[in-house]
């Protein structure tokens, strides 16, 4: 599998080159079909946050903290998306549509540890499925320094089947850019594997609306 550098570059090119114009700024996306995983297998069951080199400017991670005390003033002062305290936590207990709203709006969630329970027993619900709960965080944590590396995540999982797809940046930004967040997310997944490349059958990129365009 010859996936260097200048391969990459050349299928961004080809991406962008094919993907009609649109109002609003497309994503590219990363699509893996992998091959001989045993889906019952901890392989089979992929679940990464992986830090990208380079986050997309356009569509920057929203991250909600729950907290209390200091760390929810730190979180605020941090410019956190949100930031739910404990009364408002109690209050959202039950409201299935608001906890829905939040689910979808937010892409990473972190908690202060002593709520957790709290928080696993009121999101847990909305957040489990989604893949979103929250990152437990002790009182004291630099909450500024992790909101800044959680605006570079992104989230990876398979899901019944061996494909892993994820958005690795916007066709806005630069083809270097965009080949060093895929390459992160390449290593990332191959260390995973048990066969590393070998369990990797084709890789794709593509935009939002655009054709896939295959690299390998």
């Amino acid at each position: 599998m010859s996936l260097d550098q200048k391969t990459i570059i050349t299928a961004i090119k080809e991406v962008k080159e094919k993907s009609k114009k649109r109002n609003f700024t497309q994503s590219v996306e990363l699509i893996l079909n992998l091959k001989d995983i045993d889906m019952k297998s901890p392989e089979g069951r992929i679940q990464e946050r992986i830090e990208l080199p380079h986050p997309s400017p356009e569509k920057p991670n929203k991250i909600c903290v729950i907290a209390t005390g200091e760390l929810a003033l730190k979180a605020k002062r941090a410019k956190a998306d949100l930031v739910i305290g404990k009364d408002e936590l109690g209050a959202l207990a039950g409201r299935k549509k608001e906890l829905r709203k939040i689910a979808n709006e937010y892409n990473f969630f972190m908690a202060e540890a002593p709520l957790m329970p709290r928080v696993g027993k009121i999101l847990g619900p909305a957040l489990g499925p989604r893949g979103k709960m929250p990152v437990p965080v002790p009182p004291t944590a630099d909450i500024s320094g992790l909101i800044k590396k959680y605006r570079k995540m992104i989230f990876v999982r398979m899901r019944n089947q061996p494909v892993i797809r994820c958005r690795v940046g916007t066709e806005s930004m630069k083809e270097e850019e965009i080949t060093e967040n895929v390459q992160t997310v390449l290593k990332t997944i191959e260390r995973k594997l048990k066969r590393g490349t070998k369990n990797i059958k084709t890789v794709y990129l593509k935009t939002s609306m655009g054709k896939p365009v295959k690299i390998t």
